[in-house]
């Protein structure tokens, strides 16, 4: 089936639900059974039949199958926030005296834990260049368990090559995590390009309307079982709304998705016109450095990019900000509203973006002309 299809009925069996269209929200932690030899049974299949609210509902499953079936991968285990499944995929796959390689243009959070939870715990993390591409393989020492990928980076929206790094990371035994979200199931089949665990923060896109925390890990079959004992070992359980509003979110992401990307590619074209923006970091946009990268390997884009702007002074960029009646002033990304974001302390140890000009925007789903002139206005309060 082609994409469309499967995103609206991937994961649904209405004939278990008395033929209701989307899978209800289990509210549930206990299951009970007829006999002793059925308990059993469940406890032996417990991450393939319900068997206790912790290892998964109904609705968990159905929304699991719904992600890998866009996906692609093996199997997908849903957990609390994308920053869980993060933190509890690279748990289960270091230990004590193991090195990991992780891009320096990574999420934030990702960089807290390895910095203070993984090398508290023995496990040593070294930062690429997100664009060393196959030149990876020189970094790759004996203890190297990991290669993390981030592709773009969520700040500085660098575009990594991502089959190259997974050919080095195999030839050396290493496995490849990348965090999808920008791209999503949809737009980066990240099993086609050689990684081994796909993560989404499925708050954003997937869910795609900030009403819900949710992380989504998709494995390959050999990693699968290893990675669901140590996620149900952590407890990183889904509430059951949560789990509903991602399996609804889905059906939608394909049309979503398209609306965002045709916004957000008119609003960074013309960001770049103005005299006042010195670059956007947007890998869809031709003269974007990662560009070439980006159409071979990615289908589509989404709605978040950054703006370097020229340099003018802190309170002038805060007026201008203060000012938008359409951009809100927010963390996350993904839902259906615009977003700004004053980033001011980058993550990344090496970057040449300029010392408080970035903007972080997320174009959500309101008429482009609309937002452009809310921003064409901002940029008249940053020369007042």
């Amino acid at each position: 089936m082609k994409k469309d299809t499967q995103i609206a009925h991937a994961g649904r069996c209405p004939e278990k639900h008395y033929g209701v269209v989307n899978t209800p929200a289990y509210r549930c932690s206990t299951f009970t059974y007829k006999t002793v030899a059925d308990m059993e049974d469940a406890h032996n299949n417990k991450y393939d039949k319900v068997y206790y609210g912790r290892f998964g509902t109904p609705t968990t499953y159905d929304l699991e199958d719904a992600v890998t079936a866009v996906g692609g991968g093996y199997r997908t285990i849903a957990v609390s926030s994308g920053l869980a499944a993060i933190t509890g995929t690279m748990s289960a796959l270091l230990e004590c005296g193991d090195h990991v390689l992780v891009v320096d243009s990574v999420y934030g959070p990702t960089r807290d834990f390895c910095d203070v939870v993984l090398k508290k715990f023995g496990v040593e993390t070294t930062y690429y260049n997100p664009v060393i591409g196959a030149g990876i393989s020189e970094l790759i020492k004996d203890n190297t368990k990991v290669i993390f990928c981030e592709s773009p980076g969520s700040q500085t929206f660098e575009i990594q090559d991502i089959p190259a790094i997974s050919k080095a990371a195999h030839e050396k035994g290493a496995v490849v995590i990348m965090d999808n979200t920008w791209g999503s199931p949809l737009n980066f089949s990240a099993f086609d390009k050689g990684v081994d665990v796909s993560i989404q923060a499925a708050t954003k896109y997937i869910v795609g309307h900030s009403d819900a925390l949710l992380g989504t890990i998709t494995t390959t079959k050999e990693l699968y079982e290893k990675l669901r004992f140590s996620i149900s070992t952590f407890g990183y359980s889904v509430g059951s709304e949560e789990a509903y509003l991602g399996a609804r979110g889905i059906r939608t992401i394909g049309v979503r998705l398209k609306q965002h990307e045709k916004n957000a590619m008119k609003v960074a074209k013309w960001l770049q016109s103005r005299p006042e923006v010195s670059e956007v970091l947007c890998p869809a946009l031709p003269d974007d450095k990662g560009h070439e990268i980006w159409k071979r390997d990615f289908t589509g884009a989404c709605g978040l990019f950054g703006v370097v702007l020229k340099p003018c002074s802190d309170e002038a960029i805060a007026k201008m900000i203060d000012g938008y009646k359409l951009f809100s002033i927010g963390l996350s990304w993904g839902g259906f509203e615009s977003l700004v974001l004053w980033v001011k302390h980058i993550t990344r140890t090496v970057t040449t973006v300029p010392k408080g000009s970035l903007l972080r925007f997320h174009i959500g789903l309101e008429d482009a002309d609309d937002l452009i002139d809310d921003l064409e206005k901002g940029f008249k309060r940053l020369a007042e």
